[in-house]
């Protein structure tokens, strides 16, 4: 089959996140089942227009500022030009409206959607230019097939108007044998509460610090590290200083796979207090690797959580709540391992291998084949 996908960016750009990464897990499979890939996207500074990386097409064109206002041009040229059987379009910021230009079978990939939360993020005016760009996707791509990343967001799109037969859900994988759980590794010395993501407002890491704060007045020697990168990241090392904090939180800045897997190992909780996400991919690999979580219940967060079982959901924004389940995950170690015990199971359930099997499928059903 010769698949064209389209997404914002790829992962060698410096904005790809977890969109990137879970729609480059499936195309990558996709080409050692024998499929033809090419992934279209936007550029960045120095990439090189085109390249294969692991048998996966590349083509950058333009950047992430008009990306969106260019990309209608070159993709009629690559239809027009190539013999594709489908289109997979990520939809994970601005939708690019394909149906409205192009003639072709066509799935539409949707980690989640905005809506009112990109309003907590930016600014009115920009925050307005993406809500009302998100309003039209199920009249444009009435008729079209949906693959979602967890039930919040296949609720979502149903609530916009999308049937539900219209929509398939694939769950994210992980890399179980690189994020594996240590037994010989012991947890730091002293009890250790980890956030590992991008620093942005939507994040909702300043719940975490303030609620690190009432947790200190009991646990004393209890440390804070935010792992990560972010145009946030003033902000919170501000708050961190006001509340007298800054001894007892790490801002690490970005690190290295094998640095994150370190701290995903030894840490005693990790901590995912986000507005809304499409899937938690890190409270997977958390407790892929021994490590027990607490997330907001939150779309997408509380999809990548059994609660009570491989880690504990919180209400959004509660900061108090959030405090009392951190001081008694670090202050009972036996509770602590339980939860532990829960993780390793839950996430053994998630594999790229199972979910590009079941993705494969949703794309055979669209192009009318069947495997």
């Amino acid at each position: 089959m010769n698949i064209l996908a389209l997404n914002w960016n790829d992962l060698k750009n410096p904005y790809g996140g977890g969109a990137e990464v879970h729609l480059e897990e499936l195309l990558r499979r996709l080409v050692k089942n024998g499929h033809n890939v090419t992934l279209f996207c936007s550029g960045f500074e120095n990439c090189l227009p085109e390249e294969t990386i692991e048998g996966i097409k590349i083509i950058r064109r333009g950047n992430r500022f008009n990306f969106n206002l260019i990309a209608p041009f070159h993709l009629r040229k690559l239809v027009n030009n190539e013999n594709f059987d489908i289109l997979i379009e990520d939809i994970n910021k601005i939708p690019f409206y394909t149906p409205l230009y192009l003639d072709i079978k066509t799935l539409v990939v949707v980690p989640h959607l905005f809506a009112t939360t990109v309003f907590h993020e930016t600014n009115f005016m920009l925050g307005s230019y993406i809500y009302l760009a998100e309003r039209p996707m199920v009249a444009v791509y009435s008729g079209k097939k949906y693959n979602v990343i967890s039930q919040s967001t296949a609720d979502d799109i149903a609530e916009r108007g999308v049937p539900r037969e219209d929509i398939s859900l694939v769950h994210c994988g992980i890399d179980a044998d690189f994020y594996s759980h240590d037994a010989t590794l012991e947890k730091y010395s002293e009890p250790t509460i980890l956030y590992l993501g991008r620093i942005k407002k939507y994040k909702s890491v300043q719940h975490l610090i303030s609620a690190f704060k009432i947790v200190k007045e009991e646990i004393n020697n209890a440390k804070l590290m935010i792992v990560g990168a972010g145009d946030y990241s003033d902000v919170l090392k501000k708050q961190a200083k006001e509340l007298n904090l800054e001894k007892n939180v790490e801002f690490t800045g970005f690190v290295s796979k094998e640095n994150k897997l370190l701290r995903l190992r030894k840490a005693h909780v990790a901590v995912l207090p986000s507005l809304k996400e499409g899937w938690g991919l890190t409270n997977i690999e958390a407790n892929s690797c021994g490590t027990t979580v607490i997330a907001a219940n939150s779309p997408g967060l509380k999809d990548s959580v059994k609660d009570g079982y491989s880690g504990l959901l919180y209400e959004y924004g509660n900061i108090y709540e959030l405090a009392e389940k951190l001081k008694k995950i670090l202050s009972d170690d036996i509770y602590r391992k339980q939860l532990e015990r829960g993780a390793i199971e839950w996430a053994a359930k998630f594999n790229w291998d199972d979910a590009a099997k079941e993705f494969e499928k949703v794309i055979f059903d669209v192009v009318g084949n069947k495997l």
